[in-house]
């Protein structure tokens, strides 16, 4: 069966789901498309999706004015409003899906519309799975579409944000996580002697890991010096992503350094999920990814507010607030060594071997 899933690729946790369902769609035997409307559109779009990544790198609080705009404009809730629509609506009809898939907020009205017009002979479905971890100021009312065959996301409390907008209850599922494979619990997983070797990393020494976002968002430099002023023993991997100028800065850095460190580039989700497994600390911005990986791996965390908090990282703050036994963040990065050196909080849940309960849901759909 043909599944089409809509995604775009601001920030990178609706990427990372996107290509987390393509993945255990493709294994049970089912052909996957994924579509990024936005970014392959018309300019406006592409610029408008560019401009969220560059706010979200530079001055994140700055979010809450674009948030509410877009909440307002509405640019992509009717689908006569959506211009040079016939590109994807032609892309749609080539992959005649059976069912659509959006994993983004702005893809949950017009787009569907779109589809439906593009194959009107179709009976397709049309589901909606919300990464957001728990309501709060920054919960699109554009995730919600009543006409959806299915809302699904990874937590209760995602669900009840939804129906509080107006999604019927029987059209929610609080289905879990939907992660990449080895999130999941799953035999073979490293041991910490492994992990230790792995990045050769001395096992009498805590390990703090200074996250980053899909975009570059770190704050590595920072941190590193104030450990170096602290002189607490300890030992970082700074995760670097794309960002080859901080990975170059820190490799610079790496000799003079104090504190011993190992800075990375971007890694496979193998190693994503060995490295939030063994960490002492997680030092992170909250979006909706990192936030929902650390969640299945048990990772304590400190959260980095640092130039302002976005809407929708509220959200998985509230979560945060809700189920674990209390939030450490900071808007200074050099506290991390006071902060790390405390308790630190986790969130731990049961995860499952696979995202079996989503899957099952959309083979229920399909009559399979």
């Amino acid at each position: 069966m043909n599944l089409l899933i809509l995604s775009s690729s601001t920030g990178g946790g609706h990427d990372m789901r996107a290509a987390a369902l393509s993945a255990w769609w493709s294994e049970s035997g089912g052909e996957t498309r994924t579509l990024r409307p936005l970014e392959n559109g018309f300019l406006l779009y592409r610029w408008g999706s560019a401009f969220y990544n560059l706010i979200q790198r530079k001055l994140p609080l700055f979010h809450y004015l674009y948030f509410h705009f877009l909440e307002w404009a509405s640019l992509h809730r009717g689908h006569r409003r959506i211009l040079l629509s016939g590109k994807f609506a032609k892309q749609v009809a080539e992959f005649t899906p059976d069912l659509v898939l959006s994993v983004h907020a702005h893809l949950n009205h017009g787009y569907f519309r779109l589809c439906k017009d593009a194959l009107p002979e179709k009976r397709m479905k049309f589901v909606i799975f919300c990464g957001e971890l728990a309501d709060g100021k920054g919960f699109s009312r554009h995730w919600i579409n009543p006409l959806a065959d299915l809302f699904s996301g990874p937590f209760e409390e995602t669900c009840e944000a939804a129906r509080r907008r107006g999604m019927p209850a029987e059209r929610t599922l609080a289905s879990g996580p939907l992660l990449r494979k080895p999130f999941y619990n799953r035999p073979g997983q490293p041991s910490r002697d492994e992990f230790l070797a792995k990045y050769d990393l001395s096992p009498d020494l805590k390990t703090y890991v200074l996250g980053t976002g899909a975009n570059g968002v770190n704050r590595h430099r920072q941190v590193i010096e104030a450990f170096n002023r602290s002189g607490k023993p300890c030992q970082l991997l700074a995760l670097c992503g794309r960002n080859e100028s901080t990975l170059a800065d820190l490799s610079r850095i790496k000799k003079s350094s104090r504190v011993p460190f190992v800075a990375l580039p971007e890694l496979s989700a193998p190693d994503m999920a060995l490295i939030l497994r063994q960490a002492d600390c997680l030092f992170a911005r909250p979006g909706a990814g990192m936030t929902t990986e650390a969640i299945a791996c048990g990772t304590p965390v400190v959260f980095d507010l640092s130039r302002g908090v976005m809407p929708q990282e509220t959200n998985n703050l509230n979560f945060w607030k809700k189920r674990a036994p209390s939030v450490l963040s900071t808007h200074n990065p050099s506290r991390l060594p006071e902060l790390a050196g405390g308790e630190v909080p986790s969130v731990k849940i049961e995860m499952a071997s696979d995202p079996g309960k989503l899957l099952d849901a959309l083979r229920t759909l399909l009559g399979k």
